[in-house]
C-alpha cells in the first residue's frame, strides 16, 4: 500500500493563510487583557474571517454548513489549529460541539438538525456530550443511567460526570440505557435534552488539573438527571443505537485530537529549540550539551513518527471510512498523547523554573497533555484494541513434540565436536 499526503496548490494557500492567521490573530489572545464581552466581540469578528475563507466547520459536508474537507486535509488544518486552545472554536470545530454536530449529522432526523444541529454549527448554541458516569468510564457498556418510555416521552434518571460544557450548554446529548436486558452493545441510546428541562441538575464543575471549576474554566460538569421528561422525538436514531453512534462520534473525534496534538507538540518543540540556542549555562550554550541534544533528537523523531501515523490514519479514512482505520486511530490516540506529553515535559525541563510558571504557556499545555492520555479512552484501552486487531491476522503454529535441545546441550555437543576435530 502506498500513501499520498500531497494536496493541491489552492489548499496549500489556505493552509498558509491559516498559519499566519493563528500566529498573528489567535495566539496573541492568550495574553490579551479583555473582558468576556470584549473577547466575544473580537472572536466573533475572527470567526467571520474564517467563514469568508470557506474554512468554518471544515469537518462537515457543505450541505451541513461545513467545508467538506477529507480527513487528510483536516489533519493538516488541525495541526495548525492545535497551536492554541482558542483556535478550534474560532474555526467552528471545538470539542464537544464538533463531535455532537457530527453525531447529529449521522443519526439525527430533519427536525433534530433544524432544532439543534444547524444552530450549533452557526455558533448560536453550545452543546454537551453526557456519557461518562462514576461507575462507567472507559467501558460504556456499564452505563446505568436509565431512560424509560412512557407514552410519547422518555423519563431519564441517572448520574453523570465529566460532561464537558455541561454548565454552559444549551442542550445535552445523553447516553442512556433503554433496554437493560439487551446485548451490552444494544442496551444504550442517545437522547437530546434541553438544558432548561426540569430535573436537570448541574451539581458543579469538577476541578481538573489546576482548573478551579469556576466560571471561565473548562466545564467538566457533574450532573444528576432526576425524572427528566423529554419528548420521544428527541431520540437520536433508534433505540439501541447508542453504542454505535458513540463509536462513530468518538472515532473521528480521536483523530482530530491527535491532529491538534501535532500542532501543540510542535509549538512546545519550537520553544525548546529557541531556548537551547539562546541560553548559556556553564560556559556554553544549552544546544552544545549532549543531554540537551538527546532531548532535541528524541523529540524530533517522536513528533515525526506521530505526524506520519496520524496522516496515514487520515488517508485510510479518506479511502475507506472510519472502519478502514480503526487500528490506526487507536494507535495514534495513545502514541500521539504520549509524544505530546513527552515533548512538553522536555520543553519545561529546558526552560527550568520559568517553564512551570504562568509566564509561558508550557505549564497549561502540560496539564492538558496529561489529560489527553485519559479522555476519549485511556491509553491502556487503545493498546488493547491495537493488540487484539493485530493478532487477528496470526495463526498458532504447531508445537514440536520431539525433544528440542537446550542451548547448553547444543553448546556441549559443539564443543565435543571441536575437541574431536583437533585431537
Amino acid at each position: 500500500m502506498s500513501w499520498n499526503f500531497s494536496t493541491e496548490p489552492e489548499f496549500e494557500k489556505k493552509l498558509e493563510w491559516m498559519r499566519e492567521f493563528v500566529r498573528e490573530e489567535i495566539i496573541p489572545l492568550e495574553v490579551a487583557d479583555l473582558s468576556p464581552e470584549a473577547f466575544k466581540v473580537h472572536t466573533d469578528k475572527l470567526k467571520d474571517q474564517v467563514r469568508e475563507q470557506g474554512l468554518w466547520a471544515a469537518h462537515l459536508e457543505p450541505e451541513l454548513g461545513g467545508g467538506g474537507f477529507g480527513q487528510l486535509k483536516l489533519g493538516l488544518m488541525h495541526e495548525i489549529l492545535g497551536q492554541s486552545v482558542f483556535a478550534p472554536p474560532i474555526f467552528g470545530n471545538n470539542a464537544p460541539d464538533s463531535g455532537n454536530a457530527e453525531l447529529l449529522a449521522i443519526g439525527g432526523n430533519d427536525y433534530q438538525k433544524e432544532q439543534w444541529m444547524y444552530p450549533l454549527l452557526a455558533g448560536e448554541l453550545r452543546s454537551c456530550f453526557s456519557m461518562t458516569e462514576p461507575g462507567a468510564g472507559a467501558d460504556p457498556t456499564m452505563l446505568t443511567t436509565r431512560a424509560v418510555r412512557e407514552g410519547d416521552e422518555y423519563v431519564i434518571n441517572g448520574h453523570k460526570w465529566f460532561s464537558s460544557n455541561g454548565a454552559y450548554a444549551d442542550f445535552f446529548i445523553v447516553m442512556v440505557v433503554t433496554d437493560p436486558d439487551a446485548d451490552p452493545r444494544k442496551r444504550a441510546s442517545m437522547i437530546i435534552v434541553d438544558a432548561d428541562t426540569p430535573g436537570v441538575n448541574v451539581l458543579r464543575n469538577i476541578p481538573v488539573m489546576g482548573e478551579s471549576g469556576a466560571a471561565g474554566d473548562k466545564g467538566h460538569a457533574e450532573i444528576l438527571y432526576e425524572n427528566v421528561r423529554v419528548p420521544a422525538a428527541n431520540l437520536v436514531g433508534n433505540e439501541g443505537d447508542g453504542f454505535m453512534l458513540a463509536q462513530q462520534r468518538l472515532g473521528p473525534g480521536r483523530i482530530h485530537h491527535a491532529m491538534r496534538w501535532l500542532g501543540q507538540g510542535q509549538r512546545a518543540f519550537d520553544m525548546m529549540c529557541e531556548r537551547v540556542v539562546s541560553r548559556e549555562v556553564h560556559g556554553s550554550l544549552l544546544s552544545q550539551k549532549q543531554m540537551i541534544q538527546d532531548m532535541i533528537a528524541t523529540s524530533k523523531a517522536e513528533l515525526e513518527a506521530a505526524r506520519l501515523l496520524t496522516l496515514q490514519a487520515a488517508w485510510k479514512m479518506d479511502q475507506g471510512g472510519t472502519k478502514n482505520a480503526l487500528t490506526d486511530i487507536a494507535m495514534i490516540k495513545f502514541w500521539g498523547a504520549q509524544v505530546l506529553y513527552n515533548v512538553i515535559d522536555r520543553a519545561i525541563q529546558v526552560h527550568g523554573a520559568l517553564g512551570i510558571t504562568g509566564d509561558l504557556p508550557l505549564e497549561r499545555m502540560y496539564r492538558d497533555a496529561r489529560a489527553a492520555r485519559i479522555y476519549d479512552g485511556p491509553d491502556e484501552v487503545h493498546k488493547v484494541t491495537v493488540a487484539r486487531r493485530v493478532l487477528r491476522d496470526y495463526e498458532p503454529t504447531d508445537v514440536p513434540t520431539e525433544h528440542v535441545p537446550t542451548r547448553t546441550e547444543a553448546a556441549q555437543r559443539k564443543f565435543a565436536s571441536l575437541l574431536e576435530s583437533i585431537s
